[in-house]
């Protein structure tokens, strides 16, 4: 299984009153690593939309808050794929505070390949590599 780590900073703007990050900011933060994952695999979401005309569409997401993360805190965000297919792809998630190494958060989504009208699709053979698909059924 391979694991990405993301490291991000905690901006103000992502808190609330009491100086907790936002609940629904560690989604944005989960996206950040299933990017920076991608990206590390050697691929960019944009070329995966813009050339080949598929997108990630979000069936379905969750996370498990543990403890706060605050302002200016660093955070790890570990990214990995916990199932793969041809049609759809599960990635999960830790968020760690980077000083402590204290589990903050962990979640995941579940993904649906789907072409340009948003209609579910088979995700081409050249990406299968990437995301761990090899020769499973649909």
């Amino acid at each position: 299984m391979r694991v990405h780590e993301t490291r991000l900073r905690v901006r103000y703007a992502e808190t609330d009153q009491m100086g907790v990050v936002y609940y629904a900011n560690y989604l944005v933060y989960m996206e950040m690593g299933r990017v920076e994952y991608c990206r590390s695999a050697g691929l960019r979401y944009r070329d995966m939309e813009e050339g080949d005309g598929i997108f990630l569409a979000v069936a379905e997401a969750r996370c498990r808050y543990l403890a706060p993360a605050r302002y200016d805190d660093e955070l790890i965000i570990r990214t990995w794929v916990d199932e793969a297919r041809l049609r759809m792809i599960s990635f999960r998630y830790e968020i760690l505070h980077a000083e402590t190494g204290k589990l903050l958060a962990r979640g995941g989504t579940k993904h649906v390949f789907c072409d340009r009208t948003m209609k579910p699709c088979k995700l081409p053979a050249k990406y299968h590599a990437m995301f761990g698909i090899g020769g499973r059924p649909d």
